[in-house]
């Protein structure tokens, strides 16, 4: 990325161990891609692999910054749609930025608002494993909306027209929008406009936005290099391409090698993902992107999509599901996910997990998360999402020591085996 030497030091990523290097041959045929890192911003370092838990509207529901940073997230991603339409950018920049808005010191992220765009206006609020037939070469499958649902966003080549989902207010989108907003809003990484397709969308749709989407890439660039020399006041922004392509190898390959070519500090993997395919997808990028250049594996939190993605390169995650799964009473363990509102918890006088260090293990039992969950309290949601955060967190952390002592393997399968036996 083109910018001034003062700012570009600010942003820099360091790879220090790679799978290869410490456990050869241990993951069967084929490169592996994964590696330990450092990601340094202006407002700290993140230590890679490592998950970012997400802060939506520049809060992590029910829980606040405080207890994030004690629970060892070293980053926060919040959603530029969200607080696009609610504050306003404006107000976050006046704010002095994300960060200070919500009195979070370490490194933020925001997403471009393409996500939120893309799948609420057709109705789909989750696209990456939509449980539904997919016949990507279905007549009108391209235009596919939700049942019961309006299509509230309309693309063409130069941006997208968009209702507001809080008040039906319509809004547009352009790269240069999208930049325009996210510099206001301050994160210390932030990713390019794309469009998000569908497992249900026709390779020949695939092939057109995957083009939209590159020719969004280049005008990113350019607006963000015009906003980083006009907003020189404020901390240096890195900027991340998102390499889409489907479940598709070549597209895959194409996108990665041409947003790779791009001046990007990072890039963001994201779209339309198979689950059973993830590594592979993975793989396939990461051949393609710079090595020197960290990669955000966009909406995973699963343990087995978590290995999957650090064995095949992917140094951040982020994604909501340890907070919203945690508001229905749902709590990670090493033996799986299990429901706190069951009856069998009423008496059970035992933390969420025996020998977890988060703070509401420490200090509180099942039996009184189940009653608060049961009274509708408040503060079921904070105490649940909390351990939820931290499980995850040290999940990847874990990973992340594993492999740099050589027992990634070992690690990968004792944890699977135990939480999906």
């Amino acid at each position: 990325m083109v910018h001034p030497q003062s700012q570009q030091s600010s942003f820099s990523f360091a790879v220090h161990h790679r799978i290869e290097e410490t456990t050869p041959g241990a993951g069967g045929p084929g490169p592996r891609h994964g590696r330990t890192g450092t990601i340094t911003t202006p407002h700290g370092e993140i230590r890679t692999p490592a998950f970012i838990p997400v802060g939506t509207k520049a809060s992590v529901k029910a829980v606040l910054p405080g207890a994030m940073a004690e629970l060892g997230a070293q980053a926060l991603l919040a959603n530029a749609y969200h607080l696009y339409l609610q504050p306003g950018a404006d107000i976050l920049d006046e704010a002095g930025g994300l960060g200070a808005f919500m009195n979070w010191p370490g490194p933020t992220f925001t997403d471009s608002g393409g996500f939120q765009v893309m799948s609420l206006g057709s109705g789909f609020k989750k696209v990456i494993t939509m449980d539904v037939p997919v016949d990507a070469e279905a007549a009108g499958a391209d235009d596919r909306v939700a049942v019961g649902k309006e299509r509230l966003a309309h693309i063409d080549d130069d941006g997208v027209w968009f209702k507001s989902h809080l008040n039906g207010d319509r809004h547009r989108f352009t790269p240069e929008i999208s930049m325009q907003v996210q510099h206001r809003l301050g994160a210390d990484i932030m990713f390019a406009f794309d469009e998000l397709t569908t497992l249900m969308n026709s390779r020949g749709y695939q092939e057109e936005s995957l083009e939209r989407t590159r020719l969004w890439a280049e005008r990113c660039i350019v607006e963000h290099q015009r906003l980083t020399a006009e907003r020189s006041h404020r901390p240096y922004q890195a900027l991340f391409g998102v390499i889409q392509g489907a479940q598709y190898e070549d597209l895959r390959r194409k996108a990665s090698a041409d947003l790779g070519a791009m001046d990007f500090d990072g890039y963001g993997i994201g779209g339309a993902l198979e689950k059973e395919n993830l590594g592979t997808i993975l793989g396939w990028c990461s051949d393609e992107l710079p090595e020197d250049r960290p990669r955000h594996l966009l909406g995973i939190s699963e343990p087995d999509d978590l290995f999957t993605g650090i064995e095949n390169g992917a140094d951040t995650f982020d994604c909501v599901s340890p907070t919203r799964v945690a508001r229905n009473s749902a709590f990670y363990t090493p033996d799986g996910r299990w429901n706190l509102s069951n009856a069998r918890f009423k008496r059970d006088f035992t933390p969420l997990v025996e020998g977890c260090d988060c703070y509401t293990c420490t200090h509180y039992t099942r039996a009184y998360i189940h009653h608060l969950f049961k009274a509708k309290e408040m503060v079921s949601a904070t105490l649940i999402s909390i351990h939820n955060e931290r499980f995850v967190v040290r999940m990847v952390d874990d990973a992340r020591a594993a492999l740099e002592e050589g027992t990634f393997y070992d690690l990968k399968a004792e944890v699977l085996g135990r939480y999906y036996a």
